[in-house]
């Protein structure tokens, strides 16, 4: 460290009560803009300039700022691991090599800081957790660059790489300032095109006048609007963790005091921590996603919509889409965006098959990626289980409740409104409830935070649960709602297709001109199709196949799949006349992992277990 950089962040402590290392952190972000305006001002036809200034940038903070030497050598130990594995290694196994080389590194960062057990302290592993997911990025994109081009999904052929990049270049991308600490990650594609600045040519045919104004000679546009507003951004979210952290802390929701207060002021507290937590990520993430768009790596192209340029591309957070959220799947989606698209591109779908839809296999893995990859604190998978169970709970409310509330046709009713005022509650009290051990961390207080206020969203998912169990009356009696209401409704489609068909009738009937069997049946497949039900559009945010954070949408679904599966391999085998005894619960094991337990009886018939 340079001994006077210490000496400011001491006095800021004595005058804000703030540790001087987080200080340190929004310090170094804040001093990225600057520097990433010159940066961004290094001739373009000059591209290894741009490596070396980030790189040292980059080593002033690690080493001028942070004093972290250790630091530099995780860094160097996992890219220059990486790179090597990319190099060597021949084979579909080569970025899974990859994969837990650099896993198994960040693990033992994990465990450092877990017997460290300072939140005030900055060590590397936020760094080489962001590091990790551009690696094991690079190691896929290399794999693909391998592979014939049919081979590959259209996302897989525009990040693939034909050839290794030059050292400088890779060094470049690891040690890339503005996302140096928090992020965001990218692929090694998008870093190379800025670099050699064909991100921002202009597709053909646009209209000169709605190009991108750029100074002077340079290509890439004036971003310094858009960065200036996710700066101010930043800085507002910053001071408002400030100001709400003194308020709503980690004791008032597990320590004496919070016995003093109901259940209901116990909930708000519960519910505050975790909003003042989130601040603090907001500001960090929108002042790191400023200094990219000032640099130009956040450029997207133009907007489709308006002509305009797009600074979105490495958007990582949605504050709105949280606070607002009125599902699950809208709250988890619209939180570490970056890291919810790293775990399907590069996991989820990767663990799949070709041909086959992602299922079981594929949503445990991404779970089990998500969970090592925050690390080992029991807290991240109390959240992680109980938000799969949320999960499930919103789907089977959007599927059985939510129909009523709506016509056959799927326009909302009136009474919608307080169906959407329900969801909203329903869901930001769930989840204030369930990320407090991603913020406690430990089990004990976890434990002790849920226990104040009775366990209230458990309770709710078991009743929720049964409630939607296959056998439940509550099920049972929604769907006799559900189907006399859209029997109700349908007759009145009907009445509507008739009267509509009347006068299409008398119209043809005076023109001789048009066939009028054609005019009848193509009216009448017309409305029919619009008065059909449809009571889940396909923009539904609770049906997709893949959850946020590899946490499954409907783990009673999986299971199924597994089974399915499972039964097809039983098959394969009695046609090959293999064996489908202990052999085949063994082959099940280690296809499948030893969570699952597969058996056969006499007549064929196959049970599935998951332990």
């Amino acid at each position: 460290m340079l001994p006077f950089i210490n000496a400011p962040f001491i006095w800021l402590e004595d005058k804000m009560g703030v540790a001087p290392e987080p200080l340190k952190l929004v310090f170094t972000m804040i001093l990225s803009y600057p520097l990433a305006g010159i940066l961004k001002r290094i001739p373009d036809a000059h591209p290894y300039q741009k490596n070396l200034f980030s790189i040292a940038v980059s080593l002033f903070y690690l080493v001028g700022v942070f004093d972290l030497w250790t630091g530099i050598r995780t860094l160097l130990i996992s890219s220059i691991g990486a790179y090597l594995i990319a190099r060597y290694v021949q084979g579909p196994y080569m970025p899974w090599l990859g994969f837990t080389f650099l896993m198994g590194h960040m693990s033992i960062s994990h465990i450092h800081r877990h017997y460290v057990n300072d939140a005030d302290i900055v060590d590397i592993t936020g760094a080489q957790m962001v590091l990790v997911m551009k690696l094991t990025a690079f190691c896929w994109n290399v794999h693909d660059g391998r592979l014939p081009n049919e081979e590959l999904e259209d996302i897989q052929r525009d990040r693939a790489l034909k050839e290794l990049p030059s050292l400088l270049d890779y060094a470049g991308y690891v040690f890339f300032f503005p996302s140096l600490m928090v992020g965001p990650a990218f692929d090694f594609v998008e870093y190379t095109r800025w670099l050699e600045t064909t991100m921002f040519e202009v597709p053909p045919g646009t209209d000169p006048s709605k190009a991108p104004k750029t100074r002077k000679k340079r290509r890439i546009p004036r971003s310094g609007t858009p960065a200036t507003l996710k700066a101010a951004q930043g800085v507002l979210w910053i001071v408002a963790f400030l100001k709400f952290s003194g308020w709503f802390y980690n004791d008032l929701v597990i320590g004496e005091e919070s016995l003093k207060y109901s259940l209901l002021r116990r909930i708000f507290n519960l519910h505050m921590l975790g909003f003042a937590t989130r601040c603090k990520y907001y500001g960090v993430w929108f002042l790191a996603e400023g200094s990219c768009i000032l640099s130009g790596i956040g450029y997207k192209g133009l907007d489709p919509k308006t002509g305009r340029p797009d600074w979105n591309r490495l958007q990582n957070v949605n504050p709105l889409g949280i606070e607002l959220a009125q599902n699950s799947r809208a709250y988890l989606g619209s939180w570490n965006m970056n890291t919810n698209n790293w775990l399907r591109n590069y996991m989820y779908l990767r663990v799949t098959p070709k041909g086959k839809k992602p299922g079981f296999v594929a949503s445990m893995c991404t779970f089990v990626t998500s969970a090592l990859w925050h690390g080992f604190e029991p807290g991240y998978y109390m959240a992680f289980v109980l938000a799969a169970f949320l999960q499930t709970v919103a789907k089977n409310t959007r599927r059985h409740v939510r129909p009523l509330f709506l016509t056959p046709t799927g326009a909302p009713l009136p009474s919608k409104r307080y169906y959407d005022i329900l969801s909203y509650i329903t869901t930001q009290l769930a989840f204030s409830f369930t990320v407090s051990p991603f913020i406690l961390l430990s089990f004990h207080d976890s434990y002790i935070a849920w226990q104040r206020v009775y366990f209230y969203c458990i309770i709710g998912v078991a009743v929720s649960l049964g409630a939607f169990a296959d056998a439940s009356p509550v099920r049972g009696w929604l769907k006799k709602r559900v189907a006399a209401q859209n029997k109700a409704g349908a007759a009145r489609n009907e009445n509507a297709v008739s009267t509509e068909q009347g006068k299409r009738l008398a119209a043809n009937s005076q023109d001789s001109s048009t066939p009028s069997n054609y005019n009848n049946t193509t009216q009448n497949e017309s409305l029919r199709e619009r008065s059909r039900p449809n009571f889940l559009d396909r923009t539904d945010p609770d049906s997709g196949k893949h959850g946020a954070y590899g946490v499954s949408d409907d783990p009673g679904r999986d299971l199924d799949e597994l089974m399915e599966q499972v039964k097809e391999e039983v098959r394969v085998r009695r046609e090959r006349g293999m064996s489908v005894g202990q052999s085949f619960q063994e082959a099940v094991q280690r296809r499948w992992g030893s969570g699952v337990s597969a058996d056969v009886d006499g007549e064929g018939n196959v049970s599935v277990r998951r332990r």
